[in-house]
């Protein structure tokens, strides 16, 4: 099974729209947002996903109500621990706000700090995708996890 990661879109609406091709391009089973939205607009775009996604609220989306009602629901407040092919997953934006140690997971995945950041090899298995915004960094970055394997690829977009 591979599913789509983006984290910290921050209303990039060009980015979340190649975003959201490369994803359906790649026929991803499931797309996970790692939060900051910002806006309820740039959700939309993501209904354009041929598959199911969810995500969590970072710490910039601050019209949750708005968030919620254009997402149907899909937007959580962190951690979203959920099972998919059978991997136990916890997504949160911030990586500093869970123990990792405690957390029963095979794989974390975390946003915020807009760098790529991964750690395999052991478990639980980390990866930030980086930013999907390309604002702080210049490099748009989204990833592709294959969740039979734990391999994963790191795409600029």
């Amino acid at each position: 099974m591979q599913i789509g990661i983006i984290s910290d879109t921050h209303d990039n609406l060009p980015k979340i729209e190649k975003a959201v091709k490369v994803f359906n391009r790649n026929k991803v089973s499931y797309v996970l947002h790692l939060g900051d939205y910002i806006a309820p607009f740039s959700v939309a775009i993501l209904d354009k996903l041929n598959c199911p996604w969810q995500g969590v609220f970072g710490n910039n989306d601050g019209e949750k109500e708005g968030l919620l009602k254009i997402s149907k629901d899909k937007i959580v407040n962190a951690p979203l621990r959920i099972n998919l092919n059978n991997k136990n997953i916890t997504v949160v934006h911030n990586i500093s706000t869970i123990d990792v140690n405690k957390e029963k997971a095979d794989v974390i995945f975390f946003g915020h700090t807009h760098k790529t950041e991964i750690k395999e090899g052991v478990l639980p298995f980390l990866l930030n995708p980086g930013e999907c915004c390309g604002w702080l960094t210049g490099v748009s970055t989204i990833a592709l996890v294959n969740l039979e394997n734990l391999t994963y690829k790191i795409l600029k977009i």
